[in-house]
């Protein structure tokens, strides 16, 4: 493979990244699930095996394990946990709980704000001055050989590994941001006439021949 090709730009990131942030943690242990302690929010750097609850850890002594959090539905993980493992140089850091910690993948924006200067490279979101990606898996598309090639893929959910993050991490599909709830439904035929029904029928008084209408 020539220079810039899959396998060297895979080689920039160690081989566990990319399934990390291809996972979907905090749901229950399909192995402890009779415990209160079956939440799934480890991963094992080493195993690359899905994500763990903290009973499973007793199988992966000695291994580079992580603590995957979250915040308003956004995975992170706090700074002085990936960055004995990752480079994360140009990833904007936050504050939450005391902590300072990085996103996982992008969380866009509609638009930038007023009087923004600065903005993440991939997905637009508003960022301090001093850093170029709000998220680890911004970091991997802007750092790319090809930033535009493989962020139209992902926006048009060219595979299925794509399909899956955005329908977990509301990412950009088909040109569309996925909302979190649900979209009203259309309406039917029947609600339809019921709704006409309620407004401007002529209503008799029972005394005489007056027509009230409301």
């Amino acid at each position: 493979m020539g220079a810039g090709g899959p396998d060297e730009e895979d080689n920039r990131w160690p081989p566990w990244l990319k399934p990390l942030l291809r996972e979907s943690f905090f749901g229950h242990c399909k192995f402890h699930a009779d415990s209160h302690k079956s939440e799934c929010n480890m991963y094992c750097l080493d195993c690359v095996n899905g994500p763990l609850c903290s009973l499973c850890l007793a199988y992966h002594k000695d291994h580079r394990a992580i603590q995957i959090r979250r915040s308003s539905y956004h995975d992170v993980i706090r700074v002085n946990e990936i960055q004995k493992h990752l480079d994360i140089t140009g990833v904007q850091t936050y504050i939450i709980n005391s902590a300072r910690v990085v996103f996982l993948n992008e969380r866009p924006q509609p638009r930038p704000g007023k009087g923004v200067t600065n903005t993440c490279e991939v997905c637009e979101r508003s960022l301090l001055d001093s850093f170029r990606f709000c998220s680890l898996g911004c970091k991997i598309v802007g750092a790319s050989e090809n930033p535009l090639k493989r962020m139209r893929a992902r926006l048009m959910g060219s595979d299925s590994e794509d399909s899956y993050s955005s329908s977990s991490h509301g990412r950009f599909s088909n040109n569309k941001v996925h909302s979190f709830s649900p979209s009203t439904p259309p309406p039917t035929s029947a609600n339809y006439r019921t709704a006409k029904r309620r407004k401007g029928i002529p209503h008799r008084a029972p005394m005489g021949g007056l027509i009230i209408e409301y």
